[in-house]
């Protein structure tokens, strides 16, 4: 689908979502991929979930925090909590997240409300962005009825780009994961898991994989966009 498709069918779906975030997000244009990285805005997202499948599964916490160029801004950053259907189970274990916390969250139409607001006119940054991707669109579906396409730059891809350089050798296996690449970086590793700081170290891991993409040539949106959307 080519730029001219792409902006022509979030236009068409923004006619049928009501007023709200969602329908905001449709109909402003995201940055294009000529952008240069330097302005760049990106929106780091981390999704926590009771299970890797968007179409079983359910959304329990969402964290975002704001890039725009090589700044993060903390002060546009959000994490937000939903209220599951039943009982999560051992989720809470990997999470952290018990049925008395998630108790307090709110219903996934407000959750898309706030993310959609802070993602307005930037691109979804994530480490395996087909995990944010494929449960924020399904959540659009569930609530909306609608699937938006949403672009984004994937940590995980540019780690594997920078560690193989266009051989076919395989990274070695775990070094893709957040920490691990983190690590490569001299970066620290949080204490705790949760999707705030997720977001929060997928976009610092952002900044230091930009620094060395640079000094291979990339400059501009299109050099860093995962090629699935």
């Amino acid at each position: 689908m080519n730029l001219f498709d792409r902006a022509g069918r979030r236009a068409r779906l923004a006619v049928r979502v009501p007023p709200g975030a969602v329908h905001d997000y449709l109909a402003t244009p995201t940055p294009t991929p000529a952008t240069p990285l330097a302005e760049l805005g990106l929106l780091a997202v981390d999704v926590e979930t009771t299970g890797l499948d968007p179409g079983r599964d359910q959304l329990l916490s969402i964290g975002f925090v704001p890039v725009d160029g090589e700044v993060i801004r903390l002060a546009g950053a959000g994490r937000v909590l939903l209220r599951p259907a039943g009982a999560v189970g051992e989720s809470a274990v990997l999470h952290g997240l018990t049925d008395d916390a998630l108790a307090t969250g709110v219903d996934p139409a407000t959750a898309l409300e706030l993310l959609f607001r802070a993602l307005r006119g930037r691109v979804l940054l994530a480490h395996h962005a087909t995990m944010e991707t494929g449960f924020l669109a399904r959540a659009c579906e569930r609530v909306l009825g609608v699937r938006p396409e949403l672009p984004a730059v994937d940590t995980m891809a540019l780690q594997f780009r920078l560690l193989t350089r266009g051989f076919d050798d395989e990274p070695a296996p775990g070094s893709l994961r957040l920490w691990t690449a983190r690590g490569q970086y001299g970066l620290p590793r949080y204490a705790v898991h949760e999707a705030l700081t997720d977001a929060l170290a997928c976009a610092e891991l952002y900044l230091a994989q930009v620094a060395e993409l640079r000094l291979l040539g990339a400059a501009t949106l299109k050099d860093v966009l995962a090629s699935r959307r």
